[in-house]
């Protein structure tokens, strides 16, 4: 298998919706990840050897740009001709993938760091393999704390219940 590159993105289409999120390629073909992403705080670890995608939005959250993370799998013409870039990094180094998203290759992992404010629109991290898939959306310490209270309220926990 020849080396692989690092790739630029293009811009894509994408739309936001209850059941998960749609990618549209520019070649016309598009993917869904299916669920309503995970909100975590600050950063998302792989477990070892799964892809990883991450999928950065505008802020209209209409289009986005997409970097699949170490991916060697992947030809170049594919990824050139679908929009979708990649980074490959060298395991223990870090780099910025986007303005305020950083990758780094902690051996079998990839971790994907990122401040939302900074990348001006939300981040999405994709992770799965032949096996399935989850995706989680890196949020702020004040959005994934409103969502943790949301969730409260829904499961009718109040904020300042003590366990005994």
């Amino acid at each position: 298998m020849p080396p692989r590159n690092d790739i630029a993105p293009d811009t894509l289409d994408i739309s936001l919706e209850p059941e998960g999120v749609e990618v549209r390629y520019t070649d016309g073909r598009s993917v869904f990840y299916h669920g309503v992403p995970t909100k975590v705080e600050g950063s998302v670890a792989s477990a070892p050897g799964k892809d990883v995608h991450v999928l950065v939005t505008d802020p209209t959250e209409e289009t986005g740009v997409m970097v699949y993370v170490n991916d060697r799998a992947t030809d170049d013409e594919i990824l050139k001709s679908s929009g979708v870039g990649r980074v490959v990094i060298d395991r223990d180094d870090t780099e910025s993938i986007f303005p305020g998203v950083e990758a780094t290759n902690a051996g079998y992992r990839i971790e994907v760091t990122a401040d939302p404010e900074t990348a001006r629109g939300r981040v999405f991290v994709f992770v799965e393999d032949e096996l399935g898939e989850s995706s989680y959306e890196i949020v702020s310490a004040t959005e994934a704390s409103a969502s943790e209270t949301e969730a409260e309220r829904e499961s009718g926990t109040p904020d300042d219940a003590e366990s005994t």
